[in-house]
């Protein structure tokens, strides 16, 4: 398995995979032009030349950055994946002086097994919520969990 930093030619492979879980409802649906507008904060994860996850780390600020858009294909989890993806988006966030990383997920376990802490979804940034969150079908009432780590 392989991460890479995607190009624009990469971009049928990250809908590709996120599709299931847009369907779901369980990530936000990005169009061709918002993943391209956004395609230097992407990672893809393959197999054999074959996408089979996917990850983006959203900088918000100078100090924090969120972890969105991450996913694996369904026939290759269980294999540490997105423990992978987490890691080289939290390499690169740390790398590029960013303070604390955020995530709201379904799937706090495996965020916690990472170092990161559950917070209030109160103290989530404002243009978190105007940007994304109002977008999502089950907004305004999200069961999505916040969670940081400090770098």
């Amino acid at each position: 398995m392989k991460i890479i930093k995607p190009n624009l030619n990469n971009i049928i492979d990250i809908q590709t995979i996120l599709k299931p879980y847009v369907d779901e409802g369980i990530i936000l649906y990005r169009d061709e032009d918002e993943i391209a507008t956004n395609i230097r904060s992407y990672v893809l994860a393959y197999e054999n030349d074959v996408p089979i996850g996917v990850g983006a780390l959203h900088i918000f600020s100078p100090f924090l950055a969120e972890i969105r858009s991450l996913a694996v294909d369904k026939n290759y989890q269980g294999r540490g994946i997105g423990k992978k993806i987490v890691k080289a988006l939290l390499k690169e966030a740390k790398e590029i002086g960013i303070k604390e990383v955020l995530a709201l997920t379904y799937k706090k376990e495996f965020f916690e097994k990472l170092g990161f802490r559950e917070i209030p979804k109160e103290s989530i940034p404002d243009k978190k919520i105007w940007a994304d969150c109002i977008k999502c079908k089950f907004f305004p009432n999200c069961n999505e969990i916040a969670l940081i780590i400090s770098l």
